[in-house]
């Protein structure tokens, strides 16, 4: 523990490891379906046709995305307006049982319907979480607070292929589904009894003086509303450069996160089955096992690999501007030139598909490091939110962000599942997943440039 924590107090990082376990129980539920997709397909939920599957298959991503966005269109403005603590525990309630209704599905057409209520409850987190930050946190430390809770999607993403295939397997899919909604309605136990605002743990004690006016040392925020249940007009919030810099910053790049996580399981199974098939056709007298196999693995633990390293990034991504900051460079020249760098990291997935040629672990490595870029940008551009609003607002823009965002995921899982029905129809489903990892190789610096022209200096706004 650093002199500094020793002297302020730490009960802020109390908070934020909440957010955090909820954020992961977040992907938990998210993850679930990805995982099982080979087995759902085995069993016949997306229908017989193989190429067909890859379509249906993506309408159920798409019945999630869609009830997603519709929910962030709410979901911001409720948590203004009822609170913090309300909110973030009735949109967990909800998706902890959307996720367990699961277990329930019989086709694709069920699925779906539970999908989509799991994405239209699932929205109140990022919004939930992202104004926990901001009552919770002065600037200084919203990024690397940002990029702890962010963090939890990765540790969702890491986890869950280590024990749902197990489940899957040795209890049926259907219980899967119903575990994870279980641990979600675990949690709110401790939201309910360990969260407040600021000002109630001070007055209880369990906040010390010191770390109450650190946390309130910003001076453009000295006059923000907290956690009062104000609410700002999504009308009057559109009018600002802020909140649509925000808006397609998120539609352009967070399409890119939904499509390696709902994607990337079966691209690495598919990988693996290519060259099984390619291996023995060459050596027909083999006989042992597909592990045996050079360049073949085991794709649930690469999946995990991927999710470690995109940890590394959404930790490192909060800590780069805080230096920055620290050093003595103004809060949005620190912020936007931490998001350029991570801007460039994606780029090496161009490289993801030729590589896989060679060893299917290669391609894992470098679609890790822009799994990581990613979460290093996503930490920063929530924390933008923050920066350039008050805390009245950050919900509800927050909200704006995630319904654009949601849209982004809409139409790359469009794109995804026309792009690989068609190359799968021709025997080429590689060259299809070439195609959209061009996409998101290239779309950070894409978002960046937009953002950059349309908030230079990402001026506060001060007339709420």
């Amino acid at each position: 523990m650093s002199e500094l924590t020793k002297t302020i107090g730490q009960y802020r990082w109390t908070i934020c490891a909440l957010v955090f376990f909820a954020t992961t129980v977040n992907y938990f539920d998210r993850n679930v379906l990805g995982l099982l997709k080979p087995i759902l397909s085995d069993v016949g939920i997306f229908g017989e046709d193989k190429a067909n599957q890859e379509l249906l298959y993506s309408w159920i991503v798409m019945s999630f995305q869609i009830a997603y966005a519709i929910g962030m269109t709410l979901a911001g403005r409720f948590i203004d307006r009822i609170g913090t603590k309300k909110g973030y525990g009735f949109s967990l309630l909800g998706w902890s049982i959307a996720a367990m209704g699961h277990g329930l599905a019989y086709n694709a057409f069920s699925f779906g319907f539970w999908r989509a209520a799991l994405g239209f409850t699932e929205a109140g987190n990022f919004p939930a979480a992202n104004k926990t930050i901001a009552i919770w946190f002065p600037k200084k430390e919203r990024a690397y607070a940002t990029g702890i809770y962010n963090s939890g999607t990765n540790v969702g993403a890491i986890l869950t292929p280590l024990f749902v295939p197990w489940i899957a397997f040795h209890w049926g899919w259907q219980w899967a589904f119903v575990f994870v909604g279980f641990i979600g309605l675990s949690w709110l136990w401790f939201w309910f009894r360990i969260y407040g605002s600021p000002e109630e743990k001070l007055k209880s004690g369990k906040l010390k003086q010191t770390e109450y006016d650190y946390i309130h040392s910003d001076l453009d925020e000295k006059a923000d509303a907290v956690d009062d249940g104000g609410k700002v007009p999504w009308v009057k919030l559109l009018k600002y450069r802020q909140t649509w810099a925000f808006f397609w910053g998120k539609l352009m790049t967070d399409g890119v996160w939904w499509f390696y996580l709902f994607w990337l399981p079966a691209f690495l199974n598919g990988e693996n089955a290519r060259k099984i098939e390619a291996f023995k056709a060459l050596n027909p007298d083999f006989s042992g096992t597909n592990s045996d196999i050079p360049g073949v693995i085991t794709w649930t633990i690469a999946v995990a690999v991927v999710y470690t390293i995109a940890t590394i990034g959404s930790v490192y991504g909060g800590w780069l501007p805080k230096k920055l900051i620290n050093s003595g460079m103004v809060t949005f020249k620190a912020r936007k030139s931490a998001m350029f760098i991570y801007a460039l990291f994606p780029l090496l997935v161009l490289t993801a598909s030729w590589l896989g040629q060679f060893n299917t672990w290669f391609a894992v490595l470098v679609i890790g490091v822009a799994c990581a870029a990613h979460q290093a940008w996503s930490a920063n551009i929530f924390t933008t939110v923050s920066d350039m609003f008050p805390k009245k607002a950050v919900a509800s823009v927050t909200g704006i962000g995630g319904m654009s965002g949601a849209v982004g995921g809409i139409l790359i899982a469009q794109a995804a599942g026309l792009i690989l029905k068609h190359f799968t129809a021709l025997g080429k489903v590689e060259a299809g997943y070439s195609y959209l990892f061009i996409f998101c190789a290239v779309t950070y610096v894409a978002a960046w440039i937009v953002m950059h022209f349309l908030v230079p200096r990402m001026k506060r706004v001060e007339d709420l």
